[in-house]
């Protein structure tokens, strides 16, 4: 997982921090096993991808083959009790996602990654977690990145209580504290278009939203997100007193896109 993290996409080169320490002491927890419309007014223009060079040639593909750590995650998991129905939880603290909350791994959710089927928030919520611990945890990145539960906002959710689902983004944004720092809130959103997965990126200090779909089109696919999204920010710099000094600005960072609906 280290090794993936940064070699999938073109990410703009102001969000490039080359200057932040990765640590390099391993901090997971031992025995925990691994995991299972209306456009807003106030953001109505879009800016175009930004890919860096050569950065689609370099996009490995997964069909057909596995990468070394995959393989000995394979093995290492098929030795293991969740194979027989043994059902782990992974307890994160609220540092990752500014909730305490667990996930529970089960046999099916490491199916997931083997075989590269859709992935539940169980899996991307524990992603995450290891991330966290692992990169993270105890370091400057810490007040830099931040990271929102996709069970706590998605399609269903929106939905049903738009309004709830806001609230559930500006408390967010407060419990990280200080937001006049440069940083960024992830959240990985599943669309509900077949479990499908979109990756939002929040700079509330600069006024923009980052997304990266593997998809083709753009954020009008996704109004309500949207609109959610841009109300949740307008309303935690309402309570913040800060100046609205320009609209929410939305930029695509270009992944390779599929040809179907199926993520490979």
């Amino acid at each position: 997982m280290r090794d993936a993290v940064g070699s999938f996409v073109g990410w703009p080169s102001d969000l490039i921090f080359p200057d932040a320490e990765t640590p390099t002491r391993p901090t997971h927890k031992a025995g925990k096993g691994i995991s299972r419309r209306i456009e807003s007014v106030a953001s109505q223009k879009e800016v175009p991808g930004q890919m860096l060079d050569k950065a689609s040639k370099e996009i490995p593909t997964t069909s057909g083959t596995k990468s070394q750590i995959m393989m000995r995650l394979e093995k290492m998991v098929e030795e293991s009790d969740i194979m027989h129905g043994v059902i782990r939880s992974a307890d994160m603290d609220e540092g990752v996602f500014g909730i305490a909350h667990s996930e529970l791994i089960a046999k099916e959710d490491m199916q997931q990654l083997f075989e590269h089927e859709e992935l539940g928030i169980a899996v991307i919520h524990t992603y995450i977690w290891y991330m966290y611990d692992t990169l993270m945890r105890g370091t400057e990145l810490c007040n830099r990145f931040n990271f929102i539960a996709a069970s706590r906002i998605n399609t269903t959710f929106i939905t049903k209580n738009p309004t709830s689902v806001m609230n559930e983004l500006v408390d967010r944004f407060m419990v990280a504290g200080d937001n006049t720092t440069p940083s960024l809130y992830f959240l990985p959103f599943n669309s509900g278009n077949g479990g499908h997965w979109v990756l939002v990126a929040m700079d509330l200090s600069r006024l923009m939203v980052y997304y990266l779909d593997s998809l083709p089109g753009n954020w009008s696919k996704y109004p309500s997100m949207k609109k959610t999204v841009d109300a949740a920010i307008l309303k935690f710099r309402s309570k913040k007193n800060y100046h609205n000094r320009k609209d929410i600005t939305w930029v695509r960072v270009q992944v390779r896109k599929e040809t179907s609906d199926e993520e490979t």
